[in-house]
Order: structure tokens, then C-alpha cells, then sequence
């Protein structure tokens, strides 16, 4: 058998990175942060304990990473839905309305990832981070700033607070309490967006992440255990 190529053994490795992120959303969702170990990640995405310290230098890096991933490509999913907009107005309610509707659908997931921000290291600088902070600066300068490099960490700083303020145990705000002060900081119409009794196309809060990862495998690669591998010709959404 000859040896793969160089851009098979980084296929390889991006699907596995990719496997490892869908398993820590997964199992964090399911158990929490403290019952989730290094070594359940690993073993639901079907790699090798040290294949986790290769990607990742710790847990709270690789959780941070896949909530970030969970993050930007809801935030994407929102800004671009049908029908696309351009407009500044209706852009800042849908990105207002994805963050919020995570804080209120995956509570968990979110809680740790707030928990994990007031970690001395902060954010994790990494790619999911990164499209994130695009997709918000971008809404930001479309919403019609005037000086961006102020208003865009200021956007960050009231979506972290009310993201905060609905996770925080025993006493949580409510999604429409919070929704109603940013739309009046930005002067948003509350039919704009998907208001609380309306709902976004294709519904609100999934179980199956898949769509977010790029975890398919190759003629040959073992698929992860319980995940189905794409038929030919499925389209991907």
C-alpha cells in the first residue's frame, strides 16, 4: 500500500480536530463540564487520548474552541437564513436573537463558557474565536457604526453580559427581558429578528450538532462510532 499524501493525512487530521469539538459540545451538553473528562471526548470521537494534547493543551481550551465553533456558525446561520438581508437593523436583531436564543436553549454549554472567560487566560485565540469576532464586527459596521473599534467591544460586552445574567443559576433573566434592553440600545423594532412567540426557520435548538463539523469520513476511515457517514450524492446543509 502506498503512503498517503500529505493533503490526505491533512484531511485526516482536520476531520479529526473537527470529531474532537462535536464530542466536547456533546458530552458537555450531556454531563457537564466537571463530569467530562479528556478521556470520554477522545472515546466519543473514536481517537486516541493523545491525539486530544496534540490539537488541544487542555480541556478548557477544547471546550472554549467548540462553543466558540457553536457560536459563530449559529450567528452565521442567522445572518444568512432566507430571506437574506442587507439590512443593518434586521442583522443586528437576528445577531442579538442567535446569541440570546443559545444562552437560553444550551444553559450548560453556555454557563461553562462564561465560567471559562473569567479564567485568568480569557479568550482562547483560535480560528473559532477569530469568525466569531468577525461575524460581530461585521454586524456592527453594517448596523452603521461610526467608529467601530468602540462599538464593536461594546456590542461583545452587552451580548456577555446578558449572556451571563440568563445563565446564572437560581435567579436567570429571562430571554425577553434581556432581548427587550438590547433591542432599545439599538434601537430595534421588536418585530424585527425572530421575536420570543415567533420562530426561526427550521426551528430553534437542535440536538444534532453535525451540521456544524465537518466530520464525514473518507473511502477507507472508520466513521465515528453512532454517526452515520454521508450517503453520495446528500447534500449538505
Amino acid at each position: 500500500m502506498s503512503p498517503r499524501s500529505a493533503s490526505v493525512n491533512e484531511e485526516l487530521r482536520r476531520r479529526s480536530r473537527e470529531r474532537l469539538l462535536q464530542a466536547s459540545l456533546e458530552l458537555v451538553g450531556e454531563r457537564g463540564y466537571d463530569a467530562t473528562t479528556l478521556a470520554d471526548i477522545a472515546d466519543r470521537a473514536g481517537s486516541a487520548r493523545g491525539l486530544v494534547s496534540y490539537y488541544f493543551p487542555g480541556k478548557r481550551q477544547l471546550v472554549q474552541s467548540a462553543v466558540h465553533r457553536l457560536m459563530h456558525r449559529t450567528l452565521e446561520e442567522a445572518l444568512e437564513r432566507a430571506p437574506r438581508t442587507e439590512d443593518g437593523r434586521e442583522r443586528m436583531a437576528r445577531a442579538i436573537d442567535a446569541i440570546l436564543g443559545l444562552a437560553r436553549d444550551r444553559t450548560v454549554l453556555m454557563r461553562q463558557h462564561m465560567a471559562g472567560l473569567l479564567d485568568t487566560e480569557g479568550f482562547v485565540q483560535c480560528p473559532e474565536q477569530r469568525r466569531l469576532a468577525e461575524l460581530l464586527r461585521e454586524t456592527v459596521v453594517r448596523h452603521g457604526s461610526r467608529d467601530v473599534d468602540v462599538d464593536y467591544p461594546m456590542m461583545r460586552s452587552l451580548l456577555m453580559g446578558a449572556v451571563f445574567a440568563m445563565v446564572l443559576p437560581n435567579v436567570p433573566m429571562s430571554f425577553a427581558t434581556m432581548r427587550a434592553e438590547l433591542f432599545r440600545r439599538y434601537g430595534l423594532d421588536w418585530e424585527l429578528g425572530v421575536p420570543p412567540d415567533g420562530e426561526a426557520p427550521g426551528g430553534t435548538c437542535e440536538t444534532d450538532l453535525s451540521r456544524y463539523f465537518a466530520t464525514g469520513t473518507r473511502p477507507g476511515e472508520q466513521p465515528r462510532p453512532g454517526v452515520r457517514p454521508k450517503q453520495p450524492g446528500a447534500q449538505s446543509k
